[in-house]
């Protein structure tokens, strides 16, 4: 019997490098967790399998080598690691967590993670969003759920210089909204914000 081969929803689409990079994060995998946060069992328990603590503060992270832990909501976190770990990870959480009240989920394949860098990521992202990315909190950490090119989406800034970004979407939707970003980071569809465009003058 052969063995299973993860086949991702963006895997007929080549890197891109023009104004920004895109790219897959296809090596991904995600845990979707929910549980009391004043149960110190619980979040112990989490940080003992992750090492990071997990984030309290709206649309924040926590980060421990190679795993990060994302703020959905006040009960409510998206755990992401190394995909050839997560099975044993998750063998893990479910064992610590074991008679805690928790709820954990495997679902490295529900969403594809496009990771989009350089000067001009906050524009394009922007183009398809109404969050302002220019505001202070929009730094590296910062966790947003938001509505991206008609889509439910998720945003999670990696680091700040360069500047990296990567975007959350559901894997049915990956095709259209890396073929949105594509199109809207060519120079032709450059926008810089704050200030004076030139070629419209009447």
């Amino acid at each position: 019997m052969s063995d299973p081969h993860l086949t991702t929803a963006l895997r007929n689409h080549t890197a891109i490098n023009g104004d920004i990079s895109i790219r897959e994060i296809a090596d991904l995998g995600m845990i979707d967790l929910r549980g009391d946060v004043s149960d110190r069992k619980f979040t112990a328990a989490v940080k003992k399998v992750f090492g990071c603590a997990l984030p309290m503060k709206p649309r924040t992270s926590t980060t421990s080598k190679n795993n990060n832990c994302l703020w959905l909501s006040p009960d409510q976190w998206l755990i992401t690691c190394p995909r050839n770990e997560v099975d044993a990870l998750f063998s893990a959480l479910i064992e610590a967590l074991e008679n805690i009240h928790s709820l954990a989920v495997n679902v490295s394949d529900m969403r594809s993670v496009i990771r989009l860098e350089g000067d001009g990521v906050n524009e394009v992202l922007m183009k398809g969003s109404s969050v302002d990315l220019t505001l202070p909190e929009c730094k590296a950490g910062f966790v947003r759920r938001l509505l991206f090119a008609e889509q439910a989406a998720l945003i999670h800034i990696v680091s700040d210089g360069p500047k990296s970004i990567d975007l959350y979407v559901f894997r049915s939707y990956a095709d259209y909204v890396w073929k949105w970003v594509e199109v809207t980071s060519k120079p032709a569809a450059r926008v810089r914000l704050f200030t004076k465009q030139t070629g419209f003058e009447s």
